[in-house]
């Protein structure tokens, strides 16, 4: 596995992570204690792990912190990058204390590497709720800072409400199918060295089974997933976490950034969406 600097906290992580949204349904169940193949998602997160992928992503709302806990267990703590969201709806200050200190118990953590706004509110002031980010990393209860799905207005925004610490991330719907950010966003994460979370990174599966890749992976002897996580992993800011439910699909990942695309290459794969 490759490591490289995570935006502007001077940490190495690995250049993929594992994402740990499943589904609608996991999400449902999970409320009721149920968590669905839990023991195939748990192999899954420890396959990564055990690769050396160190940077896992969750939320509140996806009901997998207790999983990640479980996964992350005889790991040690200080090699490990743990993300989770706070959700809009707890956005207001001792709301998202409080919802913070619920991912903590989940998570049976200290502290998070990195506290996300899962979305924008239109209802609390995003200077409010940066406010409260502040405190927690006063306490050390979280690392870093970052937000989700913003865009680039509100992304300064939130950039410019902070007043001691800097903005560490953002986590935004980007691949080789769907390259939107790269007009605005993109350019303004990496001049300020801003971290870029790409999830569906493989569009829902789509390009990890797209016949339009083939070319390029025939010649690299490469799979379809790999050539486009790796087209991700390449750009200095973006970490791709494709999601971590089929250990199989993982052990695939861990070998997505172990060689290198030429202009040919990306030209061609760039070309063919």
């Amino acid at each position: 596995m490759q490591y490289k600097s995570f935006g502007n906290t001077g940490l190495k992580v690995s250049s993929v992570g594992m994402g740990t949204y499943y589904d609608p349904l996991w999400i449902f169940t999970a409320k009721l204690g149920w968590l669905r193949n839990k023991e195939l998602k748990l192999e899954a997160l420890k396959t990564g792990l055990d690769g050396g992928i160190n940077l896992i992503d969750t939320a509140e709302i996806y009901g997998s912190e207790p999983l990640v806990a479980k996964a992350i267990k005889g790991f040690e703590r200080e090699n490990l990058f743990i993300a989770t969201k706070v959700w809009s709806n707890h956005l207001k200050h001792d709301s998202l204390i409080r919802a913070l200190n619920a991912s903590l118990r989940r998570l049976e953590l200290s502290y998070v590497d990195l506290y996300q706004i899962h979305f924008p509110s239109n209802s609390v002031p995003i200077s409010e709720t940066m406010g409260a980010m502040e405190e927690l990393v006063n306490q050390g209860k979280i690392k870093h800072i970052g937000v989700s799905n913003f865009s680039l207005k509100r992304l300064i925004e939130a950039v410019q409400s902070l007043k001691k610490y800097q903005l560490s991330s953002l986590q935004v719907n980007y691949s080789l199918a769907n390259r939107s950010i790269e007009r605005e966003l993109l350019p303004y994460c990496e001049r300020e060295n801003i971290a870029v979370l790409a999830y569906y990174p493989l569009a829902h599966g789509k390009l990890a089974n797209s016949k339009k890749l083939l070319a390029v992976s025939n010649r690299l002897n490469r799979t379809p997933a790999q050539l486009a996580l790796n087209w991700l992993a390449a750009k200095r800011v973006v970490f791709p976490i494709p999601r971590a439910s089929n250990p199989a699909h993982v052990r695939e990942n861990l070998r997505a950034v172990d060689f290198a695309m030429n202009d040919v290459d990306i030209k061609e794969l760039e070309s063919v969406l």
